[in-house]
C-alpha cells in the first residue's frame, strides 16, 4: 500500500468516522459516494479538505464530480494525479 492509498484510508476513517477495519477492507471497486451513508455530500467537503491538508494539494471545485467519488480506487486514482503534479 503506498502513501496516497494509506492516507485515503486514515482520512475516510477519520472524517466519516468508520472502523479501522471497515476501511481497510475497501479496494479498488469499494463503492463509496451513493453507497456509504456516511459520505454524503456534506461529508465529501471534509474528506476534500482534510485530503488537501494532510497532502498539500488543491483540489479545484470543478474537478470534484461523481466519477471522482464513485469507488475507492477512482478516489486514490484522483489523489494519486494531484500529489504527483
Amino acid at each position: 500500500m503506498n502513501e496516497v492509498e494509506t492516507t485515503v484510508r486514515a482520512v475516510l476513517a477519520d472524517v466519516l468516522a468508520l472502523a479501522p477495519e471497515r476501511v481497510e477492507a475497501f479496494r479498488a471497486d469499494t463503492p463509496l459516494f451513493g453507497a456509504l451513508p456516511e459520505l454524503d455530500s456534506m461529508a465529501v467537503a471534509g474528506v476534500l479538505t482534510e485530503l488537501e491538508d494532510r497532502l498539500g494539494i488543491v483540489i479545484e471545485d470543478d474537478e470534484v464530480d461523481g466519477e471522482m467519488l464513485e469507488t475507492f480506487g477512482a478516489l486514490t486514482r484522483f489523489v494519486a494525479g494531484k500529489a504527483l503534479v
